[in-house]
């Protein structure tokens, strides 16, 4: 498939008049022109609704993990390590998923020599390099994007060949359709005063990439995964949080109302077990429980220093200066 230099630098290109960008004049905006352009944005999500199939793993994906013939441990550790080398990097989130994206349709469409080991750590790491090329400004070396615990560390050549078989399987299509496609628009359906609309959309974001290692989210396309991170960033937020998420299914045409109740109300128990799992802050018990099993010898030395017996002998001390002043 070859593309011209037109295609490829169409999203490029101002649309801007040569005049009025050397006049130094702004054209006025008019109520037309945003409803224009509030057409033009719903046309590009009714696109995206038609086209989001295209870009997932068949219908029987999750249930090849189901019966086991695919490891989910497997796939979760190696979602793990490209979700950690992300946070290393500092790479955008979307980079992230397409690299998970990439990953799940290999799998679909092609199996590995094992099902895990060093052909899966290859073929993230070859999946995560190919979704930084398609949307980091900055993309580390192939030898540097190995970090994070990575158990084998390839040659350059060796991930090169890879990418070109990832790319081949993948019918070269790496500007998929994901969650991130339809949060913005969501977000605005959900806040149309945009009062909220930069938390919602850091959350919703947030709770997208902790759940990707979760296999049952496969079962959803990822419309429906934008509608149910929405719904979720919106309970925390008391003037939406009373928000009926029967009605996210009017948002736009295509959406499944019960495909999205059914991952928002995944995403809702995902997200209080995340809360319930991490540790609580002891540190100060955690001190005193140690300090309870030092020997008597130990704990007679360092009740010397304790604050409580530094105020009892100066109030002593004080004691005694009242004493003797008395006494003259």
């Amino acid at each position: 498939m070859s593309l011209s230099c037109s295609d490829r630098f169409t999203d490029l290109l101002c649309a801007e008049d040569s005049d009025e960008v050397l006049s130094g004049e702004s054209p006025a905006f008019s109520s037309e022109l945003d409803s224009q352009a509030s057409c033009i944005e719903e046309s590009s999500i009714d696109g995206f609704i038609e086209d989001e199939t295209n870009f997932v793993p068949g219908f029987d994906y999750l249930a090849r993990f189901q019966c086991q013939s695919l490891d989910a441990s497997a796939r979760e550790a190696s979602v793990a390590w490209i979700l950690k080398v992300q946070a290393y990097y500092n790479l955008q989130p979307l980079t992230a998923y397409l690299s998970v994206n990439y990953l799940d349709r290999f799998l679909y469409s092609r199996r590995l020599p094992q099902a895990s080991g060093w052909p899966l750590q290859l073929l993230s790491t070859a999946c995560l390099s190919l979704a930084a090329k398609m949307e980091e400004p900055l993309v580390p070396s192939l030898l540097d994007l190995q970090v994070e615990g990575a158990k084998y560390i390839f040659e350059p050549k060796t991930i090169q060949r890879m990418e070109l078989l990832v790319l081949t399987v993948l019918d070269w299509r790496l500007r998929s359709v994901t969650p991130f496609s339809f949060i913005d628009f969501f977000a605005c359906k959900l806040d149309p005063t945009g009062t909220f609309l930069a938390f919602l959309i850091s959350r919703a974001t947030d709770i997208i990439l902790s759940n990707i290692k979760e296999a049952s989210f496969l079962e959803y396309r990822p419309s429906s995964i934008a509608a149910a991170a929405i719904l979720c960033a919106a309970n925390e937020i008391p003037n939406l949080s009373l928000f009926n998420p029967e009605h996210a299914e009017s948002w736009c045409d295509g959406l499944s109302k019960e495909k999205i109740l059914s991952c928002y109300r995944l995403m809702q128990e995902l997200v209080v077990d995340n809360a319930r799992r991490k540790p609580p802050k002891m540190l100060p018990q955690l001190r005193v429980s140690i300090r309870g099993r030092m020997r008597s010898s130990d704990s007679s030395s360092s009740s010397s220093s304790s604050p409580s017996y530094k105020r009892r002998k100066l109030n002593n001390c004080l004691r005694v200066d009242d004493d003797d002043r008395n006494s003259k």
